[in-house]
């Protein structure tokens, strides 16, 4: 299932479509209508949160979705058990998206263990890491994609402005699975740079799905 899906996803782009707790945004129907929209756009996969959404976003788009699950804001949130994982493969979800970092998970339970009851119910994993040495890891415990996304956002890893390229380059030289450029890539240029760094394909969130976030951006360029 991999190689399919990999070959369906080189070069091109997917949208996360998200809102954060408290938005206008964060509403089923909205983020689905984000997914379809994305769909319309020329996107490969789409990137949503929680099950109900997942579900939604399968039944209404013809693009694989990668489902993810943030249970909390700290630590090990994002698919953090076994038990979110195979949530999201019953809601419909191609790929399951799972923090892969070094910390520990919140029952205990390992990446690796994650990997082979998502694969036993017969979707892949995505592993969301913010280190090299995270992502040569996840790759041995059998990820079937290695992501970027949290790459300065986890206590110990250097704050970012711009993607990280030079992780994506390092990555993709250096494991024999597929490496997929996520965070803070702003710009259809930044984007195309990721490509040219060894990334299969691009998630884009904040730049396309996030309205509040954009204009308090404007907002804060007024009144600085």
């Amino acid at each position: 299932m991999t190689l399919p899906l990999a070959d369906s996803l080189k070069g091109r782009l997917i949208v996360s479509c998200q809102a954060p707790p408290g938005d206008p945004m964060r509403q089923t129907d909205t983020l689905v209508r984000m997914t379809r929209a994305a769909e319309a756009g020329g996107a490969a996969a789409v990137r949503v949160n929680e099950p109900e959404v997942v579900a939604a976003a399968v039944a209404a788009v013809d693009v694989p979705v990668i489902g993810l699950w943030k249970d909390g804001d700290t630590g090990v949130y994002i698919t953090p058990t076994v038990r979110h994982a195979l949530a999201l493969v019953e809601a419909g979800a191609a790929v399951v998206a799972a923090d892969a970092t070094a910390r520990p998970r919140p029952d205990g339970s390992t990446f690796a263990e994650l990997v082979e009851a998502v694969h036993a119910a017969g979707a892949l994993v995505m592993a969301d890491v913010s280190t090299f040495d995270e992502g040569r890891a996840a790759a041995a415990q059998g990820a079937d994609f290695v992501g970027t996304t949290l790459s300065g956002y986890v206590p110990g890893t250097p704050r970012q402005t711009a993607p990280d390229l030079a992780l994506v380059a390092d990555l993709a030289a250096a494991i024999p699975v597929p490496v997929i450029a996520e965070g803070r890539i702003a710009t259809p240029q930044q984007a195309a740079q990721a490509l040219a760094a060894g990334a299969l394909s691009v998630v884009v969130g904040t730049a396309i799905t996030a309205p509040t976030a954009l204009t308090r951006a404007f907002v804060a360029g007024l009144t600085s």
